[in-house]
């Protein structure tokens, strides 16, 4: 087994140092005519930012010095999704390419800033007196008398590199443009904080007393080495802002310990609601320390449910542990947080990963609210993110159990979302006596 790990992660890697070879050598050794400053500053980007990458993927995961983790996550999570869309850009590109060679080749057109540079490297070539560099004692032929300056010739010998070079130039360069504008703009998205959406759910066993009850749906906020305090703030701001009946803080909180991110997360302190603000851990979490978040957040006023229930007015209100805590002999328990109860009642419950429907179903619960998909977070991400949950986003039946999913407040890695817009959703929960 670990013989074989090893192997996949060789050949990921292999895969890896290819493409960004191939991206090296379309957007550094095409475009530029030789060896020179721009080829080797291109190639210390091609080699430093990969690198930096790694280092900021390690540097979080084995818990590194906190300054340390800041200075490694804006380079090099900022590098993995620049690469993402590069190579994206770079793939159309190849489908240009021959189109406009071949537009070029029918203008008959060059350049001529691109000839000129060709003329010039030509002309010192052979510039240089043949009869130098022959052996001692050995006649050489006289040069040949240059040609007119109206001979086609030369100009043909120039067009094709000169051409090429272009070509190579206009690609890259409209690559390099597209990659760096949708990075640009989805980090803009991440940054200026979740947008409100409002979905209306309807429950046959809602009374019509908690017609019409909000639940604030906040998931994914993702606080770390990039995203502090300023983020948590702007996220409670735009809570509060929505004044729900009861807020849901559905896991993926924090990637980090509270030694270093507790400061980051004392806004949350601020979050109000009528019936109170509630949480469930999510697979983040036991990444970094679940149970002391746990108690972090209960300190904060947050009221985390464990695989536990409470009665609300109108439906009880259950959560449970994510998936992710089974590692540690915890993990979801829907017969303690769902079992006994009165199933007359409405049922909504809490749970990170959308996978989990199916016990939910089993346990009658009427509507499950969660988030961890980010809704795909960088297309083309989102295609992998469907095959791997029962929902992507947005609101789903599955039998008589009703599955919202919510895109989620944050980013994990590098914050950038793109085709998959940040949120915080209010459910409106609607009574069918109403």
């Amino acid at each position: 087994m670990v013989a074989l790990m090893v192997l996949v992660g060789l050949a990921v890697l292999a895969a890896f140092a290819a493409l960004h070879w191939y991206a090296w050598r379309r957007l550094v050794r095409d475009t530029t005519a030789g060896p020179g400053f721009a080829r080797r500053a291109g190639t210390v980007v091609f080699v430093a930012a990969p690198l930096m990458m790694f280092a900021a993927l390690v540097a979080e995961r084995t818990g590194a010095p906190f300054l340390l983790q800041q200075v490694l996550a804006w380079p090099g999570f900022m590098w993995l999704a620049l690469s993402l869309y590069l190579l994206l850009a770079l793939v159309v590109g190849e489908l240009v390419r021959p189109l406009l060679r071949r537009w070029l080749e029918r203008e008959g057109t060059v350049p001529e800033a691109e000839a000129e540079s060709v003329r010039v490297r030509v002309a010192e070539s052979e510039a240089r007196d043949p009869a130098e560099a022959a052996p001692e004692g050995e006649k050489t032929a006289p040069a040949p008398a240059p040609a007119p300056a109206s001979a086609p010739a030369p100009e043909k010998a120039i067009a094709s590199p000169s051409r090429r070079l272009f070509v190579s130039r206009i690609v890259g360069g409209t690559a390099a443009a597209v990659a760096a504008g949708t990075v640009g703009y989805g980090t803009y998205g991440v940054l200026r904080g979740p947008k409100v959406k409002r979905v209306t759910v309807p429950l046959a066993k809602l009374p019509r007393a908690a017609h019409g009850f909000r639940i604030a749906v906040v998931s994914d906020i993702h606080l770390g080495p990039i995203l502090g305090r300023d983020f948590t703030r702007r996220v409670v701001d735009t809570v509060n802002a929505t004044q729900p009946d009861l807020i849901a803080v559905v896991g993926d909180l924090v990637d980090g310990s509270v030694e270093h991110l507790a400061p980051a997360a004392a806004p949350l302190a601020g979050m109000r609601a009528r019936h109170g603000a509630y949480f469930v851990t999510g697979n983040h979490e036991y990444f970094s320390g679940a149970e002391q978040w746990v108690d972090h957040v209960r300190e904060l006023g947050l009221h985390p449910l464990r695989n536990a229930r409470t009665e609300l007015p109108g439906f009880d209100l259950a959560g449970v542990d994510d998936v992710a805590g089974e590692d540690e002999g915890k993990g979801p328990d829907f017969a303690k947080a769902l079992g006994g109860r009165d199933r007359s009642r409405a049922s909504v419950l809490l749970a990170h990963q959308p996978v989990v429907i199916h016990d939910a179903v089993e346990h009658g619960v009427d509507l499950q609210l969660s988030g961890h998909t980010h809704g795909g977070q960088l297309w083309p991400g989102n295609l992998i993110a469907d095959l791997a949950n029962p929902t992507l986003a947005g609101l789903e039946r599955y039998g008589d159990t009703q599955l919202y999913v919510t895109r989620g407040a944050g980013a994990w890695g590098p914050p950038v979302r793109v085709g998959a817009p940040s949120d915080i959703t209010v459910v409106e929960l609607a009574s069918r006596q109403a």
